[in-house]
């Protein structure tokens, strides 16, 4: 199959749970109110580190969408879907987004940077 190269995003990241590959940023998150049939789903502009399904026609709470599952590229779970396009025009805003199942992400920020704290007291005792 080949090596994987995966990208690393800096910062705060949402990753897949299952292997904590990075797969999208907060500052590309657009809502967090969807919902999918295993729960709570984000909607985001952009998702890396991913693989896609075949394009299937779907059913969703708001109508019908074309859309293709997405799954980690390194482990493979499905992490969620891509919508391709939309039947009606007002969820066309969703073309292109990417929804990520909250039940199969995690939500990590990076710990290689470092982060003082000062835990001195303001005043002092005399």
């Amino acid at each position: 199959m080949g090596r994987i190269f995966t990208v690393e995003l800096e910062g705060r990241s949402y990753r897949c749970r299952f292997c904590r590959t990075h797969l999208a940023l907060p500052d590309d998150l657009i809502s967090k109110s969807f919902h999918c049939r295993r729960g709570k789903a984000y909607l985001f502009n952009r998702s890396v580190n991913i693989s896609m399904g075949p394009l299937e026609e779907r059913m969703m709470l708001s109508g019908m969408h074309t859309v293709a599952d997405i799954f980690c590229c390194c482990c493979g779970q499905n992490v969620g879907w891509k919508y391709e396009s939309a039947h009606e025009k007002a969820q066309k805003y969703k073309e292109g987004k990417f929804v990520l199942e909250r039940g199969r992400i995690v939500d990590e920020m990076d710990l290689s940077t470092e982060v003082y704290i000062d835990t001195r007291s303001d005043t002092e005792d005399s």
